[in-house]
């Protein structure tokens, strides 16, 4: 099958550390050309992959300080919809603005809902129910007011994550350092459990994180990683005795969620959004209320066995799970 997929632009794809969509879009085109189909990635100039690579934007605007957002994203989508009868199947990962082209086009366009950046761009999405393909990346992750043609869980790269059966003395942060995510809470996690905590992750909000982080990051127990990738990433994951997922919102997914089980390591998460389709209570981690819940579950950890993390995030989280997934939507649409 001939096959477009639609990156975003404001990373590498894949991306270098963070970069979620793009970490998809990658993993899709990698595990769908490994199959066989003839795949063709639309994404930055920089950009890997084992298909074909079409790019009218050299990097990142997120990684290039000249570049206008606005305007690689119009050149970038313009460039993709502009080849689409050469596909037999588009599958756009690049949110809503795609969508208003769909009508002037003939190939059927599956659209991945990476999560809503607001309720405000759903009137978009509704207009085109009737002509897209949308798939969300979990049933926690959905609007009623929209169609669907499936639910497909994201796809890690298991060969990406080694299990480790015996973990360092830490827990880890692993995400955006943003107060949805909440990495406050993970300090106070660790903090009022006597436990170090490292925290990894690129610093979305440079206020919460000089006023609220800062004056407990010591070095010592409480530690700044920055942003980690590549094999550092699994590293960190599969020494921690568990990651911290303390989210203040309706998270559609959490890829190091799923990471961090493959790698053998238990997750602690308040119980919003995707988590409780991820985590296994009392099995693969713990869903608690709130921070009280979350230092509790800290010193249940060793009622945990890491192979059932492992085994379980395997089953249901890997880059080929997800491909037969896609699969099976393209085939219903052709």
């Amino acid at each position: 099958m001939k096959i477009g997929i639609l990156a975003p632009v404001a990373w590498r794809t894949p991306p270098r550390h963070y970069g979620p969509w793009e970490q998809m879009a990658s993993n899709l085109a990698e595990g769908l050309t490994a199959r066989g189909h003839d795949v063709t990635l639309f994404a930055t100039g920089d950009s890997i992959t084992s298909g074909h690579l079409e790019a009218v934007v050299p990097a990142g605007y997120a990684e290039d300080p000249q570049a206008d957002a606005k305007v690689v994203e119009c050149l970038h989508i313009g460039h993709f919809m502009e080849q689409a009868e050469r596909f037999e199947v588009l599958h756009n990962h690049f949110d809503f603005l795609p969508l208003t082209y769909s009508r002037l086009i003939h190939t059927p366009m599956v659209t991945t809902i990476h999560g809503f950046s607001s309720q405000r761009i759903i009137p978009v999405y509704q207009r085109y129910n009737d002509r897209c393909h949308y798939v969300s990346i979990s049933n926690a992750d959905r609007s009623p007011l929209l169609h669907y043609a499936a639910t497909v869980y994201n796809g890690v790269r298991t060969e990406d994550f080694q299990f480790n059966p015996e973990p360092q003395d830490y827990l880890l942060y692993y995400g955006r350092i943003h107060p949805d995510k909440g990495t406050l809470d993970a300090i106070q996690i660790a903090l009022g459990t006597l436990n170090r905590l490292l925290i990894a992750g690129i610093v979305q909000d440079e206020a919460y994180f000089n006023e609220k982080l800062k004056p407990y990051i010591d070095g010592e127990q409480i530690v700044f990683l920055g942003a980690v990738g590549g094999a550092r990433r699994s590293e960190l994951l599969g020494n921690a005795k568990a990651l911290l997922h303390p989210i203040h919102f309706e998270e559609p997914f959490g890829l190091s969620v799923a990471e961090a089980m493959l790698c053998g390591t238990p997750v602690i998460a308040y119980k919003r959004g995707a988590m409780p389709e991820l985590i296994l209570h009392g099995k693969t981690g713990f869903l608690v209320e709130d921070l009280q819940g979350a230092k509790d579950a800290v010193l249940l950890l060793k009622e945990v066995r890491r192979s059932d993390c492992n085994e379980h995030a395997y089953a249901r989280f890997s880059v080929e799970r997800m491909v037969s997934g896609y699969e099976e939507v393209y085939g219903r649409i052709m």
